[in-house]
């Protein structure tokens, strides 16, 4: 049963009347990214190329044919022309876009075209038919730009393509010797091209079966760039595979990105370290979620970009498991895939499940007592460095060990279960107590380094239905009740004539007027303050047209505490010096004077300026925006207005 189509006629004139482009005969280059992939020919060859994309297919015809009339028409099955296929040709270099909804047949898994081709319409009447096809699954399941996931192991990285070339063991292989897989390493000018078997020797390996074909590189392959920095490791290869003759070649491209290192944790964060490199990190997928880096705050994420990237994961958002021995809690990261911006490419990596495990090994079993308490003991000499047992304590800090080794080796806790912040919770046949045992230390952000050994472990007993039941009465303490210490916090926000910061703007002076390009200096401060600890943070700041800081248009010039990447004119952060008593309680800025435009046309309405900061205390900082480092940047000439607003 055939299944009508949609198609188009073509014609085509003499190189004199309309100038065409030189195309390479016979030659077919296929990037495997989500949105291209490798057309296949049918028994009669179409002389031409054929390119697969996602929703549509590209054809281009032979150089040639720019000194013949000819014709081509997109056909049923039956040979009868299609009327309602819209497609986009290029008369320049001979390529026409067809759309696989309108102008292709789905069989077999593939989008089937059928081509009527009329060489030369003046001399001959005879036509030849082609049938020209793209995976449909390839473009189905894409996604535009993407290239495939990067699997990241421990010695070696692989990437699988769908199996859309001839295996690696096929017969005609061997009857063919000019049909022959070819593997090109390297980005230009440091490619290198090898054989199948020169690849294999040099660190590749190469599986094939029915659906996909599986490379895998080891890290010190030919042609595999490293990029090291604090014990982590990416390794990254540009990569090409061909297969055919000269004539008529196909070619998988792919770019393939592998992180490898350890994570480091704190009490509140898992820090993934990013070495720096030509690429750079735009989305990271959790759980199959994807979180756009630059609006990864809101997520418990947050990205410093300082000697490369730092990726802070907030420990809220890990998932915890019992360690595979029993005796300590692990905080681990699910699978996790980071998507980068590399030479043009959007390249993802995935990496494995990695985990934060609790340095303290505990015995719990047997630890719930007959009278109602949890027993345990820790030992110094269980972390290395030796834990430092005077910072310990459980959930509520009231509760003090029962014992304490006197040479500071060894202490005993003696909680009871319906006190000290234990919990409960019931399955099946058990009732199952839980608290939290944790050194008393200083929680540092994630940018920061400590040297104390860390302890954080959940300890927990059990009583099954056979045990004897403990009866207990438990009387909830009344809630607590907020410590308020009322005052006044003021800030400022004031601009200045120029970046000597002597004098600012009087309150008559305003509205200021500047030229476009002008520099104009700001300054935000925390006022009637005299805490030296005090560090005033910028978290934005924008400007509008109104006073409503909410309204629209709004341009940034400020973004999480760093110029906006976006502006061609990047805002310029200017040091306080000691000339103020307190430097801290300061931060000072430029930006260069622009306008809003409307329908083309720049508005001559004034230009409010808006900040939103943190003060943050210096000893104790709570946030990563606390201690943020921004990129180097650098200032461009901005050639037109801002015409995104």
């Amino acid at each position: 049963m055939c299944r009508k189509v949609f198609g188009f006629k073509l014609s085509g004139n003499p190189k004199g009347a309309r100038h065409c482009s030189q195309l390479p005969w016979l030659f077919c280059l296929v990037t495997l990214v989500a949105c291209a992939a490798v057309g296949h020919l049918s028994a009669t060859s179409f002389p031409g190329t054929v390119t697969c994309y996602d929703d549509e297919m590209k054809i281009g015809f032979p150089e040639d044919l720019g000194n013949e009339s000819w014709q081509a028409d997109v056909v049923d099955s039956l040979g009868n022309e299609i009327l309602n296929c819209a497609p986009v040709m290029n008369s320049e270099n001979l390529t026409l876009r067809i759309m696989y909804e309108r102008c292709a047949e789905r069989v077999h898994g593939r989008y089937r075209v059928n081509l009527r081709f009329l060489p030369n319409k003046i001399t001959s009447n005879q036509t030849i038919s082609y049938q020209v096809s793209c995976p449909a699954t390839q473009g189905d399941e894409g996604r535009g730009g993407i290239l495939a996931a990067t699997n990241c192991t421990k010695n070696s990285m692989s990437i699988s393509f769908p199996q859309i070339l001839p295996n690696f063991h096929d017969d005609t292989m061997i009857s063919e010797p000019q049909t022959t897989w070819t593997v090109i390493v390297g980005d230009s000018p440091r490619t290198q091209t090898l054989s199948l078997h020169q690849a294999m020797e040099q660190g590749y390996t190469f599986v094939t079966d029915t659906n996909k074909i599986i490379l895998q590189v080891s890290f010190n392959a030919a042609g595999v760039l490293h990029y090291e920095q604090e014990n982590n490791h990416l390794y990254t290869l540009a990569l090409q595979l061909t297969y055919g003759s000269p004539e008529q070649r196909l070619t998988l491209s792919s770019r393939l990105v592998c992180l490898f290192g350890p994570v480091t944790c704190n009490s509140t964060h898992m820090t993934l370290i990013i070495p720096e490199f030509p690429g750079e990190l735009t989305t990271i997928n959790i759980e199959n979620q994807n979180i756009l880096v630059n609006m990864s705050k809101s997520s418990g994420i947050a990205l410093e970009s300082r000697n490369g990237s730092r990726v802070h994961f907030n420990k809220r958002i890990l998932k915890s498991k019992v360690s595979e021995n029993g005796a300590g809690v692990q905080f681990y990261l699910p699978s996790v895939k980071l998507i980068f911006a590399y030479y043009g490419d959007m390249v993802p990596m995935i990496i494995n499940p990695v985990s934060c495990e609790s340095p303290v090994s505990v015995v719990t079993d047997g630890t719930c007592t007959q009278d109602g308490f949890m027993d345990f003991e820790v030992y110094s000499h269980q972390t290395r460095p030796a834990l430092n047992l005077n910072t310990l304590q459980v959930r509520d800090t009231a509760c003090l060990p029962a014992f304490k080794d006197p040479f500071q080796e060894m202490v005993r806790f003696h909680i009871p279960l319906n006190g000290c912040g234990t919990s409960a919770k019931f399955e099946r046949d058990q009732a199952i107590y839980e608290n939290e045992i944790h050194a008393l230390w200083e929680d540092l952000p994630p940018s920061k380094i400590t040297r104390d050994s860390e302890f954080s472990l959940t300890v927990r007993c059990y009583y099954s239905s056979t045990d004897l039941i403990v009866r207990t009465n438990i009387s909830s303490p009344p809630s607590p009740i907020a410590s308020v210490e009322p005052g006044l916090l003021s800030l400022i926000l004031q601009s200045y004539p120029d970046k000597s910061y002597l004098q600012p703007y009087r309150e008559n002076q305003y509205p200021i007027v500047k030229f476009l390009r002008q520099p104009i200096y700001m300054e935000v401060q925390v006022i009637n303050r005299n805490d030296p600890n005090i560090k005033l943070v910028l978290d934005d700041c924008w400007a509008t047209t109104s006073e409503d800081p909410a309204s629209l248009p709004r341009w940034n010039v400020i973004v999480d505490g760093c110029d906006y990447k976006l502006d061609n004119y990047r805002t310029k952060f200017h040091h306080v010096g000691s000339s103020v008593k307190y430097p801290n309680h300061y931060q000072r800025f430029e930006v260069t004077t622009f306008a809003f435009v409307s329908g083309g046309q720049a508005l001559s309405s004034l230009i409010y300026f808006h900040c939103s900061v943190l003060l943050c205390d210096q000893s104790y900082p709570d946030t990563p925006l606390c201690s943020v480092t921004c990129p180097l940047s650098s200032r461009t000439k901005r050639g037109k207005y801002l015409k995104t607003l």
